[in-house]
């Protein structure tokens, strides 16, 4: 964060400080990606130093690893049965049923690994991220190289207007996810059915993942300003003080 926060800064860290609320000792917690993410992992991080609070973590990127590991959280590799209690993670964009886009950072498939192998997903995010329909902020794709051609193609037919990610530096230099896949970011403008979009998407070969994050979203941490809400399908929002995410 910069020496004197936004706005938006300040409800990034404000969503991710309320997120401490759902952890619970002993937990296998799932760590997401991005600029919201990062605020989390700090604050558990000190949570585990200060309140000596036992948590395990998997990561979906390297970034937020590296950045585990120097705040103390110890981290354990992908195995067969793991599933995890929670995971705290961004998103791009989220509608009122908690339809999500995400992969902005570039980590759209490690992260739908991780949400999938969980109990429960937890999305934190500032006002911006709000919105009536999805679409304003392009839908990330990971892509293997040797199929790009075709799929910029196929997502060209579905009516987007694909981009490939590249370095902000060498327009050249084609920008690669952890897993060393491409990243394509589709401007569809509106995605009235996304659905139907995600099932379209799902048949091209070479598509590794896309960006829609359909029904895996518990609830939503969204600050407004000062204030923090919690967000859940089909439901009234409620503060996020109020809310009793896991019952004793």
């Amino acid at each position: 964060m910069s020496a004197t926060p936004t706005s938006q800064e300040l409800e990034k860290q404000a969503a991710a400080t309320a997120a401490l609320r759902w952890v619970r000792d002993g937990m296998l917690v799932g760590l997401g990606t991005g600029s919201t993410a990062a605020p989390f992992i700090r604050a558990l991080g000190e949570a585990v130093r200060t309140s000596r609070l036992r948590v395990q973590a998997t990561a979906t990127s390297e970034a937020s690893a590296a950045l585990a590991r120097e705040v103390g959280i110890s981290l354990i590799p992908p195995q067969r049965g793991l599933r995890f209690d929670l995971t705290v993670d961004g998103a791009d964009e989220l509608d009122s049923q908690l339809r999500l886009i995400k992969g902005g950072g570039g980590a759209l498939l490690r992260e739908k690994v991780l949400a999938t192998a969980s109990d429960y997903l937890l999305i934190v995010a500032d006002s911006s991220k709000v919105v009536t329909q999805l679409g304003k902020f392009p839908l990330p794709l990971e892509v293997v190289p040797f199929a790009l051609p075709w799929v910029v193609d196929a997502v060209t037919e579905l009516g987007a207007n694909p981009v490939v990610r590249v370095s902000k530096t060498d327009a050249k230099q084609h920008i690669l996810s952890d897993q060393g896949n491409l990243l394509v970011d589709c401007h569809f403008g509106q995605i009235s059915e996304p659905a139907q979009l995600a099932t379209q998407l799902k048949t091209i070969p070479g598509l590794v993942e896309h960006g829609l994050f359909l029904g895996l979203a518990s609830a939503a941490l969204v600050a407004h300003g000062k204030q923090v809400e919690v967000l859940q399908a089909g439901k009234e929002s409620v503060s996020a003080t109020d809310f009793t995410a896991f019952p004793s």
